[in-house]
């Protein structure tokens, strides 16, 4: 039984898939590094309930 030579439409298939791996692969990695970064800076990140972090706020004076 001989081998069958792969269709031409089959290789730009392949080398399509491969391009939107590589794509997908980049994507993920984008997404990786900011996560990253966003977490390793954790004192600049507020927090979702929308109220002010005690450390940013300015500290009132005490009039005496």
């Amino acid at each position: 039984m001989p081998m069958q030579t792969e269709h031409e439409l089959h290789r730009r298939r392949r080398s399509r898939n491969v391009g939107l791996g590589l794509v997908l692969v980049a994507f993920v990695a984008l997404v990786f590094a900011l996560t990253v970064v966003k977490v390793r800076q954790g004192d600049l990140m507020e927090a979702y309930d929308h109220q002010p972090r005690v450390s940013v706020v300015p500290q009132e004076e005490v009039s005496q």
